[in-house]
């Protein structure tokens, strides 16, 4: 289960990503970009947040660390903008929050370096996840004590959103042409040998118990939050099982 935590000081909304999330102070004296379990993208957001971050660190990616967050709405009293006030009152209640990272930059790859090797690692996460969000675009990435980190997973594993399509996406080729490492030469063929033996069916059946129970109930089709856990893992299990032909195949060229 994720380390638990209460929202005592609603701080600013950042606003970057379509849920513009919430910074907030918890009880342990921490600050976490809050990510609204009452936000348009709904509950499911969450869930992807939970479960692709900690495949991510299971595999080893430098992905800031989860906690459920418990928000008493009444904390909207101190947020002036009406938006972002009605989003706050839609979460009262259980949400999911990232330990915020002071100091650190968004990531820009005309002006950081990644190696190849970290590229490929990130590269081959994000096409297991069928990461859409990861373009030079919006890269979702930071830059924090000279280090990369990896946020903001809610967009991925979207066959979840049409469970009877699901088994169509295990086979489902991830498009890498605006992804935000691809100029770095990533090294795929070693990332590769290194993650597809940690990416196991104990590791996701981990990272899924993570989720709580809350974002999976009442979901079409499923008994209970175990047997959509279930689910998952077993997706997550056909994709990986190989061939892995879904992973891109990328010019030798750097962009």
């Amino acid at each position: 289960m994720l380390r638990e935590v209460t929202a005592v000081r609603y701080v600013t909304p950042l606003r970057e990503g379509g849920s513009m999330p919430g910074l907030v102070e918890a009880d342990d004296r921490r600050l976490y970009a809050l990510k609204w379990s009452g936000a348009a993208q709904g509950r499911k957001a969450l869930v992807a947040e939970v479960l692709a971050g900690e495949i991510g660190r299971g595999l080893g990616l430098p992905v800031p660390e989860l906690v459920r967050i418990e928000l008493d709405p009444v904390l909207a009293r101190s947020e002036p903008e009406q938006q972002i006030q009605e989003q706050m009152r839609a979460s009262g209640g259980l949400n999911i929050g990232l330990a915020f990272l002071s100091g650190a930059l968004n990531f820009d790859p005309l002006c950081f370096e990644v190696d190849a090797a970290l590229a490929g690692r990130v590269l081959w996460f994000d096409a297991l996840i069928g990461n859409v969000d990861r373009s030079w675009r919006n890269p979702n990435l930071l830059v924090a004590d000279g280090r990369l980190r990896l946020i903001d997973h809610g967009a991925c594993l979207i066959f979840h959103h049409h469970w009877p399509g699901a088994p169509g996406w295990t086979r489902r080729p991830y498009d890498a042409g605006d992804h935000a490492l691809a100029r770095f030469s990533p090294d795929l063929a070693a990332a590769d040998l290194a993650l597809a033996p940690l990416a196991t069916a104990e590791l996701f059946a981990a990272a899924a118990a993570r989720i709580p129970d809350d974002f999976l109930l009442d979901e079409p089709g499923f008994e209970s939050p175990d047997e959509v856990r279930a689910a998952y893992v077993a997706q997550l299990c056909a994709r990986v099982a190989g061939p892995r032909d879904w992973l891109p195949v990328l010019s030798d060229s750097p962009r």
